[in-house]
This record gives structure tokens, C-alpha cells and sequence, in this order.
């Protein structure tokens, strides 16, 4: 059972940070089920202070990241026009063959969704580079807390390795 706890939470670990790149999945949160899993094996003891501390900040983050593009997107004159074309963007540019294209079809989208609310270019454009800012900054967030939660992941589970494949 221990193993398949494992696997499955580091499963849950790269999920978690993938998370952080797909606005579809909760990144943290994905990744502290996979911390969780880790500490409910038989060989890792039970430490509810890490639990809990990185529960808060893996739900504090994800509030953060709804909060922060459209503070972002306020402060540049942006809309949720510009907020949804970031988001539509992020996902045609997952698919492009091109390194970095999430990035250009999150710009590209905030601009366009921008100008869909009938604003001039200039205007568009800096609402679409505030959406866009408050975007790679909500995003940057989670992937280092995932990130972060995958090291001490892999740091806990070698450190109970021997009681983790011990078959006895």
C-alpha cells in the first residue's frame, strides 16, 4: 500500500505543477494531496505541522492567483475581456510549436480580448501587458510553491526510502 501511496502522490506532484501552467487545475492543492499521501505511508511518521502550514499556503496561493491578474489587469485599465482572452491565449499557446508560445498566446489573447471591448490599440495594449503581468506573476507563484512542494516530496521520500521498499 505504501508503494502505491508513493506513486501515486508523486503522480499528484507533477500534476500539481503542470497545474501551475493550466489555469483548468489547482496546482498547490493537487500538490499537497500528493504531500499528504506521502505522510498518510506506514514508513513516513505523521507530522501535522508540515500538513497544515503547507495547506495554508497552498490554498493562500491559489486565492492569490485569482486575485493578482485582476488587480493587475484593474491597475492597467484592463477588462475581464482581457482577463479571459489571457486565459483562452495560455490554452491555444500550450498547443503551438513554437518555445514559450503559453506566453505569446497569453499576451496575444489579453490583447486581443482588449480589443474586443472596442478600445483603442494603445489602451489595449497596456491593459493586455497589466493582464498579462498579473498572469505570469500568479503563475510564477504557483509553480514555485509546486515546485518547492515536489523537492521536499522527493527529500522525504528518500529520506524513508529503506521503510518505504521494505517488504516485511
Amino acid at each position: 500500500m505504501d508503494i502505491a501511496l508513493l506513486i501515486l502522490g508523486f503522480i499528484l506532484m507533477l500534476v500539481g505543477i503542470l497545474g501551475s501552467f493550466l489555469p483548468v487545475l489547482p496546482g498547490p492543492p493537487i500538490s499537497w494531496v500528493g504531500l499528504l499521501l506521502l505522510y498518510l505511508t506506514k514508513a513516513v511518521p505523521d507530522n501535522w505541522w508540515v500538513l497544515a502550514i503547507t495547506f495554508i499556503i497552498a490554498i493562500t496561493i491559489t486565492i492569490l492567483d485569482y486575485v493578482i491578474p485582476a488587480m493587475g489587469t484593474k491597475k492597467f485599465g484592463g477588462s475581464k475581456a482581457g482577463m479571459w482572452g489571457t486565459i483562452i491565449g495560455l490554452i491555444i499557446g500550450l498547443f503551438l510549436p513554437i518555445p514559450g508560445g503559453f506566453i505569446i498566446g497569453a499576451f496575444l489573447g489579453a490583447f486581443v480580448g482588449e480589443l474586443s471591448n472596442n478600445i483603442d490599440q494603445k489602451r489595449a495594449l497596456k491593459a493586455a501587458f497589466g493582464s498579462f503581468l498579473g498572469f505570469l506573476t500568479g503563475t510564477f507563484m504557483k509553480f514555485l510553491v509546486t515546485l518547492l512542494y515536489a523537492i521536499f516530496y522527493v527529500f522525504i521520500a528518500i529520506k524513508y526510502a529503506g521503510d518505504l521498499f521494505s517488504f516485511s
